[in-house]
């Protein structure tokens, strides 16, 4: 961006105040000399100051947020608007409606009620609609968007406030104060430079001053906008080349094993490695059913023949105990048969 120079500001008339029973004294250590009932404001300290807010705001567009442009004057309308359009940026050239930074919320419900308008404009239903109705409906979007177009995109708070007349933008600087978000200013001799947290000292009256002040403020926009741009294409790269280096560990140790190996060599223990790869497996598999089973089988043997002897002792003992029995009652009773018998026959004798 090329600087601009002492001569520039004095070719736009930015030294030019008011008159010097206007003045504010506040405003005394910018004031450079009083010529013709005039103030003339020192320059070196407008290039200064505008350096000062050219960095401040370029940093807080890089960092992502929003920079809210207001500027209702007739001189500094058509400026405000086109750069902030530009730069897609919010602005505020209309009449500031109380409470658009302190009470966002019903501001984002009034955001919310232009879409909605914009959408059934949109639809095919309202074209079913009467005549009446359908111009009601244009006008309250008419109504709605000349107030707010400017911040239909803006989602929440902005980051700071650009304003190009202190005075009367006296309300929109009291809700940034309030907020704690900083304020940008274009300050004449007739205002308080105080309220701003980067005041410029410059003519705000006069076109081609308001010109020369916000081109160079945008083009801080700008350069910012770039630089995220770019700051996010870096991050963008780094992850990609993360990531490769990463895939790249991950194959690494093949590479340093077949480095400085002739191509059959390489060959032969790429073939050896993927026979192993197939081998392995397979061993693992059968060798783990088998040796189950063999030790199944030779705990079966091992149990069988320490049961057998065990059962065939007991079947023996029972058979051997059970046969004494039955000799034993079966022979006295033959023999008491027989004596009685014997008896019986000697009787009869």
């Amino acid at each position: 961006m090329t600087k601009l120079t002492y001569k520039d500001l004095l070719d736009a008339g930015v030294h030019f105040g008011h008159l010097t029973r206007k003045w504010d004294p506040r405003m005394a250590p910018y004031i450079f000399m009083e010529r013709n009932g005039i103030h003339i404001i020192d320059l070196n300290k407008t290039l200064a100051t505008l350096d000062e807010a050219s960095n401040a705001i370029r940093a807080i567009v890089r960092s992502g947020r929003k920079v809210l442009f207001v500027a209702t004057k007739k001189q500094a309308k058509s400026i405000v608007e086109e750069e902030a359009k530009r730069l897609r940026m919010p602005y505020v050239t209309e009449r500031w409606l109380g409470g658009m930074l302190t009470n966002f919320t019903t501001i984002r419900k009034s955001l919310k009620k232009l879409s909605s308008i914009e959408k059934l404009m949109k639809d095919e239903s309202y074209l079913n609609l009467a005549k009446r109705e359908r111009l009601m409906v244009t006008r309250e979007k008419d109504k709605l968007a000349k107030v707010l177009g400017g911040i239909s995109e803006l989602t929440r708070l902005p980051a700071a406030v650009f304003v190009v007349d202190v005075r009367k933008e006296h309300i929109a600087v009291k809700e940034a104060q309030k907020l704690n978000i900083p304020i940008f200013a274009m300050v004449d001799t007739n205002s308080n430079p105080n309220v701003a947290d980067f005041p410029i000292p410059a003519n705000d009256d006069a076109y081609k001053s308001i010109d020369i002040v916000v081109k160079n403020l945008t083009k801080s926009v700008e350069e910012g906008l770039l630089e995220r741009k770019k700051d996010k294409d870096d991050l963008r790269l780094q992850q990609e080349e993360d990531e490769k280096r990463q895939m790249d560990e991950g194959t690494k140790p093949e590479t340093e094993a077949g480095a400085g190996e002739k191509p059959a060599a390489r060959e032969r223990r790429v073939r050896l490695a993927k026979v192993e790869e197939k081998s392995e497996p397979k061993t693992e598999v059968k060798a783990e059913p088998k040796t189950e089973a063999k030790t199944e089988v030779k705990t079966e043997t091992k149990k069988d023949p320490a049961k057998s002897p065990k059962k065939s002792e007991e079947v023996a003992e029972a058979k051997v105990e059970e046969k004494p029995e039955a000799k034993t009652k079966q022979k006295p009773e033959k023999k008491a048969e027989e004596t009685v018998e014997a008896t019986e026959e000697a009787e009869k004798k």
